[in-house]
């Protein structure tokens, strides 16, 4: 392959890296802090609680750090009483969440 396939290549690559990673995902990432996260055990009940609330896209959990990381489908925001609800119903505490639009 020559020097400007090549770049051309790079180019549509990184450009197409670019937009697939940009604002078009929509939604609300949820930010909690979690006491009491210390196996996947625990992480897998949590998750499996979310999942099956209506609207949540991904649920990704950081056991170091005590984080659960909720995204939502656009359009599906959950106010913090009821993140603080889903995460007591798995036996847990929520310390503390942030929220921003992805």
């Amino acid at each position: 392959m020559n020097f400007l396939c090549r770049k051309t290549l790079l180019f549509f690559v990184t450009i197409t890296l670019l937009w697939s990673t940009t604002g078009f995902a929509g939604g609300t990432q949820y930010n909690m802090r979690v006491d009491g996260l210390a196996c996947p055990f625990c992480a897998y009940g949590i998750e499996k609680k979310f999942t099956k609330t209506d609207g949540v896209d991904s649920v990704d959990i950081d056991l170091q750090k005590g984080l659960v990381i909720v995204k939502t489908r656009e359009g599906k925001t959950f106010n913090e009483k009821k993140l603080k609800e889903i995460i007591n119903d798995a036996g847990f505490t929520m310390k503390s969440v942030t929220e921003k639009e992805r």
